[in-house]
């Protein structure tokens, strides 16, 4: 898979990059850091991040202040989820057995020509689908 200018990174990278035990929290932080880079996510992001650091983790400051840097870092590349994608991600909940989220992720990716990072090596990264975000670590 060839890297394009901007990632699309899903609601795992974004985690990552908070949880210092992640496998990718190094890589992780260093892509959400890096100015230079172009990031896109989608707006369920900012719910998918919520509920793991705000629910689950029980950190809702750390969740307020992630959804503030997801929509900082991605600007007018905070994609809504809007009928078309749905749409689209349906398609590839058929063709590759997906969750409708994971899903919206890839139909996303190829809508815009992304590269899609995602720490969800199972579902996406072993299918081609995505990149894991030590692949997309790129000077």
């Amino acid at each position: 898979m060839n890297l394009t200018e901007t990632l699309l990174l899903d609601a795992g990278v974004w985690v990552a990059a908070k949880d210092s035990s992640d496998r990718y929290f190094d890589v992780a932080r260093a892509l959400v850091l890096d100015s230079a880079r172009g990031l896109a996510a989608l707006d369920l992001t900012l719910y998918e991040t919520a509920n793991v650091v705000g629910a689950r983790w029980r950190q809702p400051e750390v969740a307020k202040e992630l959804s503030r840097t997801i929509a900082a870092r991605c600007g007018e590349h905070l994609l809504p989820v809007d009928t078309a994608l749905v749409s689209s991600a349906l398609d590839v909940v058929v063709e590759h057995g997906l969750t409708a989220y994971d899903a919206a992720y890839v139909a996303a990716a190829r809508r815009h020509g992304w590269t899609l990072v995602s720490t969800d090596v199972a579902d996406l990264v072993s299918r081609g689908l995505a990149v894991a975000p030590d692949a997309a670590d790129y000077p």
